[in-house]
């Protein structure tokens, strides 16, 4: 999976410095190209498939002898663990709901990673991508979550993790940077000149 450009990650950049000049908020934003491997959940399904089939055959129509089962069986196992370890097969195994708890799970993690909860007035701001999972999170500190609700927020995830599934995270990145940025010029205006956090996109590439 290809993460955004060099070109791509500087227009990020500049929306990010163009809000922050105008708001007291802190915003990060981070790209990750999945959460998890998830090298466990084809390994257990090639698992539970290697036994079941095969069992079943051998249970039904007791053609199957017992070396010949145990060979049937490590065979499946072997052949699906193959087939499972491409993308496109491996990803429709895992439950929707795993998905999206690693990715919230991570989410929470750079939130702390990135010291946004460190920020001065409690300013922090995080937007989160994982393009495996297609999955967008806003995460906010108090000062920011005690002037702007989450209903708020709702509706720009909503719009950037539909340009993330169509293939189009920059574009998500700069909608979304710039909708944040309408409700905090009005909510939390730049009452002073400060940078505490870097403002280039954070770049997680995909685990082994």
């Amino acid at each position: 999976m290809t993460l955004l450009t060099d070109k791509e990650q500087q227009q990020v950049a500049a929306a990010i410095s163009d809000v922050e000049r105008e708001t007291d908020a802190e915003l990060v934003t981070v790209l990750a190209a999945a959460s998890d491997s998830y090298s466990y959940i084809p390994l257990l399904w090639a698992g539970v498939i290697a036994l079941l089939i095969p069992g079943s055959i051998n249970y039904f129509t007791g053609s199957l002898g017992a070396d010949w089962l145990l060979l049937t069986q490590w065979v499946t196992f072997i052949t699906l663990c193959l087939l499972f370890r491409f993308p496109g097969v491996g990803h429709h195994l895992i439950p929707r709901q795993v998905r999206f708890w690693r990715a919230s799970n991570m989410a929470r993690r750079q939130f702390l990673e990135q010291n946004l909860h460190h920020t001065e007035g409690g300013m922090g701001m995080l937007i989160f991508v994982s393009e495996a999972e297609h999955y967008v999170e806003i995460l906010v500190d108090q000062g920011i979550s005690a002037k702007i609700g989450d209903e708020v927020w709702r509706g720009i995830v909503k719009t950037f993790t539909d340009r993330v599934r169509s293939g189009d995270t920059l574009a998500g990145f700069l909608e979304c940077i710039e909708s944040c940025g309408q409700h905090l010029r009005e909510q939390v205006p730049a009452t002073h000149e400060k940078n505490e956090l870097p403002n280039h996109l954070v770049l997680i590439p995909e685990r082994s």
